[in-house]
């Protein structure tokens, strides 16, 4: 037994009681069916519950007999041709919208599936497994229209993609590997890599999808995506159309919003596991994300909107410079770190900063971890960087109208000196 089904309860009852196990499978079955009943398919919400309990059945009684895993291949062989039928059911169908109803028939197995993990107390993959299944269910039309739409290009990167993060990964040696007089773990400093990729994919495709339709998917997302592209955007617009100066700053706001989430994202999940979580990073980049968007909303209007254009999301060769440069960052914050001391890693995060905020904060992370600097070092180093990244949008801003440029310096020395004050307050009182 394992995941909730070690502790968890309902009611009173464990979640390693049979009756419990078969009354989650019997809900979970239901979660599984309501969008197959909603689109008015062959089978619906009690189809699939009484096919998860099916499955819950048949573990609970294969657990103790030595026939168990002939019983649930039995189960399974019986799922499998119940879809087949459901199939060609609908293949059949005089309906305009005959088909051969693969999803329905695959889903049922899915279901089956899940019923088998709850009962084998694998309740917490159990849940996970329905939940997921049923978000793709859901999202039916708007994972066709992102598939339908992607580019040779944007394949082509998500296969590489997918090659790095699951094929390149497992190869890597775990724990703390010496690189001179660098403390260095490769599938953690890998893994972060892939994350800040993966991030920029995912937003991606949000703005490629939703782009255009607010201040809050151009400016955020879209930052998250490429906060450069967004500035670029903004000087664009703002040149042709002076009137929306006060749009173009909450869109810059907001990308910087999106890039300090996205290094205390970083901070903080990658502290987890190290035991030791960076709780004092939470509070100043907090203050520059909520301001951000607080001052955002009240000096534009959502509902306008502009067009962004992004190139493709993800490349191996990306991928790679964002990996040297991560890798120099991290050497040249230790060695200055070495040599000079906290004020040599301070002026290091800061000139690094202004190329990239998250390989710094991945380096300072990385440091944090093998325990060559502490915890006030290290917030210190990632607040310098995100207020380096800060600095290099306001002058980008300035090639702008001066009315633009001049407001974008404004807000963001407000945010930087309210960031500032809460890392004091925090780190050294």
């Amino acid at each position: 037994m394992n995941g909730l089904a070690q502790t968890g309860t309902f009611v009173g009852l464990s979640f390693e009681e049979p009756v419990v196990q078969l009354a989650l499978a019997a809900v979970l079955g239901l979660f599984l069916g309501l969008e197959r009943e909603w689109s008015d398919k062959p089978a619906g919400i009690r189809t699939f519950s009484l096919t998860c309990l099916l499955g819950a059945v048949f573990a609970i009684l294969s657990i103790d007999s030595p026939y168990g895993p002939v019983l649930l291949g039995v189960g399974g062989l019986f799922v499998t041709v119940q879809g087949i039928l459901i199939g060609i059911q609908g293949l059949l169908s005089d309906t305009p919208t005959a088909s051969l109803s693969l999803t329905t028939a695959v889903s049922l197995l899915v279901a089956y599936g899940v019923g088998i993990l709850v009962a084998s107390g694998f309740v917490l993959e159990g849940v996970t497994v329905a939940i997921l299944s049923s978000a793709l269910l859901v999202l039916k039309r708007e994972l066709h229209g992102l598939a339908g739409g992607l580019s040779r290009t944007e394949i082509r990167s998500a296969i590489e993609f997918a090659i790095l993060a699951f094929v390149v990964y497992p190869l890597l040696p775990s724990g703390v590997v010496e690189v001179g007089p660098v403390p260095f773990e490769p599938r953690i400093a890998w893994l972060m890599v892939v994350t800040v990729a993966g991030i920029g994919i995912v937003n991606y495709a949000l703005v490629r999808t939703y782009g255009g339709r607010g201040i809050a998917v151009t400016g955020f997302f879209g930052g998250l995506a490429s906060s450069a592209a967004v500035v670029g955007a903004m000087l664009d617009h703002v040149r042709q159309q002076q009137e929306a100066v006060s749009y173009g700053v909450a869109a810059v706001l907001l990308a910087n919003a999106a890039m300090a989430l996205r290094n205390l994202g970083i901070a903080v999940v990658f502290t987890i596991s190290a035991g030791t979580v960076l709780v004092d990073v939470i509070v100043p980049l907090g203050v520059l994300i909520v301001g951000s968007f607080v001052i955002a909303w009240f000096i534009a209007d959502w509902d306008q909107h502009v067009e962004m254009t992004f190139s493709s999301p993800f490349s191996i060769t990306n991928a790679l410079a964002f990996g040297s440069v991560f890798l120099f960052i991290l050497a040249g914050s230790t060695i200055a770190q070495a040599e000079f001391g906290t004020a040599g890693l301070y002026v290091s995060a800061l000139v690094s900063g202004l190329v990239s905020s998250a390989g710094v904060t991945t380096s300072a992370v990385l440091l944090f971890r093998a325990g060559t600097i502490e915890s006030p070092e290290t917030v210190i180093t990632i607040l310098l960087a995100t207020a380096a990244s800060v600095l290099v949008k306001v002058g980008l801003s300035f090639a702008g109208p001066p009315r633009f440029g001049r407001a974008v310096g404004r807000w963001s020395g407000v945010l930087l000196v309210g960031s500032g004050l809460a890392a004091i307050g925090v780190v050294y009182l």
